[in-house]
């Protein structure tokens, strides 16, 4: 374990100390989010963020150890198992080093290697290998003629010898790793057109690029590409060079008898069994690494658009687009209730905008809505016209903001949405989640598989299954971070939070439906299945807002009651004075005041602790979404025809890739802020500069009226 923890801190730049304590913390059962927020002493403050690569990594290399011991026994049983071999498996980190070392005792199907070997041919290969013989080769070789095995003449058992040469060179570890670092240094990955007609990957008809610079989003591209024929793609590999090397360290002199053979040997040996495997490995590994981009990008964007800041206190009017079906109404209240539904056609093919209206204006009037949430999905922008146009005649100031509708035809569908509205009709449904979105976007949004967020790259292309695990660790962490009000949370919500489950989510709802609100934390404990280790886990994320303890609508874990209310003691105040705004002023006052390293000392505590009791008390009840830039409200709309170039607009980031960022400026498509126009400094990445969900400042710099696409830059003029 010593190795995996000094292999971890390596990678992660941490100590090997903190390795150590955060696996320990893993393996007793605690959840990422726990041990984030609440043993920061122990792991010396690693982030969610570290503790998950942490987790993924600490995986990754138990199952390499839980190979190497495999191997180990496989080649033992052999009779082949060296304390040289032995220790070049224990020192292998990655896992196509360690299966490139297992494959000379790999079980393998006839080759032409084998069959040579099945003739006896074996001892014969190593002589010309070893280049000692100073007798000609044919005349040795003539001790190895056997009719009886198949070896008619000496010729014929050298070839066989030299199959079983090739084979060796194939399996050799060491060649393999020198043709690799190689290609990682010069090989090209080169793709033409698969098919003679237009196509989405047209700039990759003739394309080529270095495989070490090469980024992952182009990748993902030539990959679907090729998947879906418009490509042929091939790796370009430093073929000469690679030969010499080999010619170097397997010729021990270029004038012996064995030269010429052993020179072919080696090239056959590179194209017929080389090269495909390497060309196989260097398309996974690139595959990989673009995945894991991949993953972390949508992550990233997933865990801003969970964090956008919820708009409280208003009725909605959820506004779902469509064509021939109509567009989908629902208004909800403050509270999320659903007051009412109906279909308008507004759109084509009925362009009934004025009936439309009719309707719209009395649900307005009649339910007093705040907002208009229109989803941006098909016939988004014709519906923004027709609502600003409805707008501006009515009395009533009601705004509207175009919201991300990724996954509302998921949840409509779901099982979830059934239990929820079935007596709704299931197109209907989308209308309510849409309006939902802009009231408390992370309560709705968990109500829907993350990977049908739809913030992300080729989402599609990567692995699910990664993709699945990695996206449910980001809803974690967003979640917790922004903690949950027991007694209003739905299932899906609670089920996210620190140590409950989905079955346990439903036992609290079923308890809270039977005995009414829960008014302190540890009333979970009543809870079916929720035992203390779920409790301890949960309780500091839960949050209980009209309860018998102050501490319970902050973060502040039960563990640390006794040290909060030592430390409001202090200062002359108590739980309950949290709760009083003149007496909280004068609270925050004194906690800027304390000193942390003592008063942690008298408290018996840690200084991160205390700190962060220090911090929960002085914003009693604050959700941390809203210092989370609020979604752009519009009044009235652009048409594309208005852009221009140099026109300066407000936008809001809807998608951060690899290589810049979607703007959406109100006009019917996002436009396109490359990387090279996001700042006036050089940036590796869009997510130093912007994330999903920002308000930023764009300039129009180049309009396609064609393809209706837009470039923006944020660069100052």
């Amino acid at each position: 374990m010593q190795l995996i923890f000094k292999q971890i801190a390596k990678e992660l730049s941490v100590k090997e100390s903190q390795v150590e304590a955060a696996v320990k913390l893993i393996d007793e059962g605690n959840t990422i989010p726990f041990i984030a927020r609440y043993r920061k002493e122990v792991t010396g403050n690693l982030s969610d963020e570290q503790l998950r690569d942490l987790d993924e990594r600490l995986k990754y290399l138990r199952n390499l150890e839980t190979r190497k011991e495999e191997i180990i026994r496989l080649i033992d049983e052999q009779g082949k198992l060296t304390d040289e071999l032995r220790d070049e498996i224990s020192k292998a980190m990655i896992l196509s080093e360690l299966e490139d070392i297992y494959r000379p005792y790999r079980p393998k199907k006839r080759t032409r290697a084998t069959i040579a070997k099945e003739k006896g041919l074996e001892p014969l290969s190593g002589i010309i290998y070893l280049q000692m013989e100073k007798q000609d080769i044919y005349k040795v070789a003539e001790k190895y003629v056997n009719d009886e095995k198949g070896v008619k003449d000496a010729k014929e058992a050298v070839a066989g010898a030299l199959d079983i040469i090739a084979e060796n060179i194939a399996d050799d570890s060491d060649y393999r790793k020198t043709i690799k670092s190689l290609c990682a240094r010069e090989a090209v990955i080169s793709t033409k057109s698969g098919k003679e007609e237009s196509s989405p990957y047209e700039m990759y008809y003739d394309f080529n690029e270095g495989i070490s610079k090469i980024p992952s989003h182009r990748i993902l591209a030539i990959n679907r590409g090729e998947k879906e024929g418009f490509l042929k793609v091939k790796v370009e590999k430093p073929e000469e060079k690679i030969l010499e090397r080999l010619d170097k360290r397997i010729i021990r002199d270029e004038k012996s008898q064995f030269a010429g053979l052993l020179k072919d040997t080696i090239e056959d040996s590179y194209k017929r069994l080389i090269e495909p495997s390497i060309e196989r490995e260097i398309r996974n590994e690139l595959t990989e690494k673009a995945e894991e981009q991949a993953i972390k990008v949508f992550g990233k964007n997933a865990k801003q658009l969970l964090m956008q800041p919820p708009i409280r206190n208003i009725t909605v009017m959820g506004f779902d687009p469509a064509y021939r079906t109509g567009c989908k109404i629902a208004v909800i209240d403050k509270t999320g209730k659903l007051l009412a539904t109906t279909t308008v056609y507004p759109t084509k093919p009925q362009n009934d905008t004025e009936g439309a209206k009719k309707v719209l204006k009395e649900l307005i009037s009649k339910h007093g809505v705040n907002m208009i949430a229109i989803g941006n999905g098909t016939a988004s922008r014709e519906s923004e016209m027709f609502v600003a146009e409805m707008l501006k005649e009515i009395k009533e100031k009601v705004y509207y903001a175009i919201v991300s509708e990724a996954g509302a035809s998921v949840y409509s569908a779901s099982k979830l949405a059934t239990e929820e509205y079935p007596d709704i009709n299931v197109s209907l449904r989308g209308a309510i989640s849409i309006a939902r979105r802009l009231q408390d976007p992370l309560s709705e949004l968990v109500k829907i598989d993350p990977k049908a967020i739809g913030v992300g790259q080729y989402q599609h292309d990567v692995n699910q299954k990664k993709l699945g695990e990695s996206l449910t660790g980001v809803v974690e962490d967003a979640v917790n971070n922004v903690g949950v009000d027991v007694n209003t949370a739905t299932p899906s919500l609670l089920s996210y939070v620190s140590g409950i489950n989905m079955t346990i989510a439903r036992n609290i709802v079923k308890y809270r439906d039977e005995n009414g609100e829960l008014k302190q934390r540890k009333d979970l404990l009543k809870v079916p299945k929720l035992g203390p280790a779920a409790f301890k886990q949960c309780a500091g994320f839960i949050r209980i807002f009209d309860g018998t303890n102050p501490l319970e609508i902050t973060a502040v874990h039960p563990e640390s009651y006794d040290a909060a209310l030592m430390l409001l003691k202090s200062l002359g105040y108590s739980a309950e004075d949290l709760l009083d705004r003149s007496k909280l002023e004068k609270i925050r006052a004194g906690l800027k005041a304390v000193n942390i390293k003592k008063t942690a000392a008298e408290l018996n505590i840690g200084d991160l602790t205390l700190k962060d009791i220090a911090d929960e008390l002085s914003k009693p009840g604050r959700d941390p979404r809203d210092s989370m830039p609020k979604p752009v409200l519009r009044s009235d709309v652009l048409e594309f025809d208005d852009l221009k170039e140099g026109m300066e607009l407000t936008g809001t980031v809807r998608n951060v890739i690899d290589f810049g960022a979607f703007v959406d400026i109100g006009v019917k498509h996002d436009g396109l802020v490359h990387i090279s126009e996001m700042a006036d400094r050089y940036i590796r990445n869009p997510s130093e500069v912007v994330s999903v969900g920002d308000v930023v400042k764009v300039r129009v710099i180049g309009i396609d009226k064609v393809k209706q696409k837009v470039k923006l830059s944020m660069k100052k003029q």
